[in-house]
């Protein structure tokens, strides 16, 4: 449905969030933005864990471990400045269709910018480019967890983050409702139950540092 479509009388203008997160936006510039006038010279986007879960499609510890690991990567990597898209790599230690690195690696491409070799390639003569930013498979990690490199391509500064799946608390036996959710059966008291276990387990990995591991490389 568009704008000029009609499914009720008003047209929602806004996400009807049922859920709400306690985490640090993420600010990054973007060269081609500020060149085309959509943004100040020098003033960042603002992107939020709620934008991670609109391009994900869903919000869970995958997605919120994946926005961590990109938050904590550019914090490492530009202490005292804004990241900048188009100067960052992106390399990831697992390919491209395992079931975490890629559901990861579209949320830290959608924040960096860095991509494959479908990605933008620049203004002319390449100006903000952010094509083959992003590596599959580019080194093999010192842990089985999901690990992920940002380089900075103007100093070649990296760091390493890994993320410590396996220390993510369970959610309980309110988790086990899920299936009854998705074949209808849930009560509503059985939904809101879940609803409750799962997003805790969300926001324990998006305000637990040490579920991470941040490393000069």
């Amino acid at each position: 449905m568009t704008s000029n479509s009609t499914a009720t009388d008003t047209t929602q203008t806004r996400t009807n969030w049922q859920v709400d997160y306690d985490v640090d936006p993420i600010e990054i510039r973007d060269p081609v933005a500020e060149a085309l006038g959509v943004l100040e010279p020098g003033e960042p986007f603002v992107v939020t864990y709620r934008d991670a879960v609109k391009e994900a499609g869903h919000s869970c510890p995958t997605a919120s471990g994946a926005y961590r690991i990109v938050q904590l990567g550019l914090d490492a990597l530009y202490p005292d400045d804004y990241p900048v898209r188009s100067k960052i790599e992106v390399q990831t230690a697992g390919p491209q269709d395992d079931a975490a690195y890629g559901v990861m690696s579209r949320i830290i491409s959608y924040v960096t910018g860095a991509t494959g070799d479908d990605g933008f390639s620049g203004l002319a003569g390449g100006y903000g480019g952010r094509r083959d930013l992003l590596v599959f498979d580019a080194f093999d990690p010192d842990t089985a967890d999901p690990t992920f490199r940002f380089r900075r391509t103007d100093t070649d500064e990296t760091v390493e983050v890994a993320y410590h799946v396996s220390d993510v608390p369970g959610g309980g036996p309110a988790i086990g409702n899920l299936q009854g959710i998705l074949d209808g059966s849930a009560s509503d008291q059985q939904r809101e139950a879940f609803a409750d276990a799962w997003h805790r387990r969300v926001q324990v990995v998006l305000s637990d540092d040490s579920l991470f591991t941040v490393d000069a490389v």
